[in-house]
């Protein structure tokens, strides 16, 4: 779908949020525009000597709720209409999450997998000088996201340091426990999704070890919350990453599997197991599962195969995995999404606890960090549940009209709208 455009994808269900709690277009326009976009040329001397010069990215989509927050992603496909889109997925997801946050979103253009070491340090450290102005503990958070991780983090926070002279562990969050990391953020978007899921399940009357998952990509997130749902009995019977799917209908060993990607750089690739068989990645998808797992990347139910999908329900733990359109039609054909901005909301939350930690210095153990995560999931899955029965519309548009009246409310209540 070379046409398809996220941010537009995103504007239509905001519109009809609106609509459904009778919202006027002054209400909320404000809300529909990105306060402040940033594309930089980000020059890194390579290893050989010769200089590339790399396109990167930072929109600020609101900061109505408090300072912009969200990732940075360093990927060939990155471009301005993806990360606005990503921005102001985040302020939803904030907003929802009860997190004194707007949305931010960042990226680099880069194959980081075909850079050295040092090279990668070169052009984050770049891309820290280039945005600078427009970052800080108290107006834009970033954090990790697709090919980050916790020493890219270390970078940032230790050139933002320098460049302002006073050590700033709060500008970024998902950071090394070193360094004024948190404990449990590292697996908080995966263990959020788990929480999410055990809410929805218990809703249906079910428990976790009733459920086959099918798992769409093994990074961070999907790695993690399919370890925790396996623990909590679930039955993992695919895993897809990209250099394949496996497929085991007696369920995959997840332990195995987590231990195995984590040591051969985050792939499956190679990985065996008794029963197991490869399946081409397409297929995962139309698997005839209880919940399809989607922990990838965006646009991949949509149009072309969304009529095919025999999951009975979809939890997204990626960003935008699902089209407005496949939306619709599962709504229709009664299947639920568990929605990306409800779902895997677990990362920014626990982002959240990460930079209070920072700004008051003191530091908590990791049972009192999960503890707050699944109460917050748990109070924001309750919220957008009762907004979805209460209007009998589908849950993302539910989680988007939650978000939605609280950002109209403190729009009006400081004054952003006249």
């Amino acid at each position: 779908m070379a046409n398809y455009n996220p941010y537009e994808n995103m504007l239509n269900t905001l519109d009809e949020a609106a609509q459904k709690l009778g919202l006027e277009r002054n209400d909320y326009e404000v809300i529909r525009h990105p306060e402040r976009e940033l594309q930089v040329a980000i020059p890194v001397q390579m290893d050989d000597g010769h200089v590339e010069v790399f396109s990167g990215y930072r929109t600020q989509h609101s900061t109505i709720m408090g300072a912009a927050k969200g990732g940075i992603r360093f990927h060939p496909d990155s471009d301005e209409n993806e990360v606005r889109a990503l921005a102001a997925w985040m302020t939803i997801k904030n907003s929802i999450a009860h997190l004194p946050y707007g949305g931010g979103k960042g990226g680099i253009k880069v194959d980081p997998k075909k850079l050295s070491q040092r090279e990668l340090e070169r052009l984050t450290r770049g891309f820290v000088r280039k945005i600078a102005p427009i970052i800080g503990v108290d107006t834009d958070v970033p954090a990790p996201d697709v090919n980050t991780n916790p020493q890219i983090m270390a970078w940032i926070v230790d050139e933002f340091s320098t460049l302002k002279g006073v050590w700033s562990p709060g500008v970024v969050t998902g950071k090394p426990l070193a360094v004024g990391g948190s404990l449990g953020r590292n697996e908080a978007t995966g263990r959020g999704c788990m929480f999410t899921l055990k809410s929805y399940l218990e809703k249906n009357g079910k428990k976790m070890s009733d459920v086959t998952i099918a798992v769409q990509g093994f990074g961070n997130v999907g790695s993690v919350g399919a370890l925790l749902m396996h623990r909590e009995g679930a039955k993992i019977v695919a895993i897809g990453d990209v250099h394949g799917s496996i497929y085991n209908e007696n369920g995959i060993d997840v332990e195995k599997a987590y231990e195995y990607a984590n040591s051969h750089g985050r792939s499956l690739e190679g990985y065996e197991e008794a029963g197991m068989k490869r399946i081409p990645n397409p297929e995962l998808l139309l698997l005839d599962v209880d919940v399809l797992y989607l922990a990838a990347l965006e646009n991949q139910i949509n149009g072309s195969n969304m009529k095919e999908v025999k999951a009975k329900a979809i939890l997204e733990g990626a960003n935008g995995p699902t089209t407005n359109e496949a939306d619709l039609y599962f709504f229709d054909k009664g299947i639920d999404i568990i929605p990306d901005v409800l779902a895997n909301g677990g990362g920014v939350v626990t982002s959240y606890y990460e930079w209070v930690q920072n700004k008051a210095g003191f530091y908590w153990d990791e049972e009192e960090v999960n503890t707050r995560l699944e109460k917050n999931m748990k109070m924001s899955f309750e919220e957008v549940w009762a907004m979805q029965q209460e209007y009998k519309v589908y849950p993302r548009l539910a989680a988007y009209m939650v978000a939605l009246k609280r950002l109209v409310d403190a729009s009006k209540l400081r004054g952003f709208n006249g």
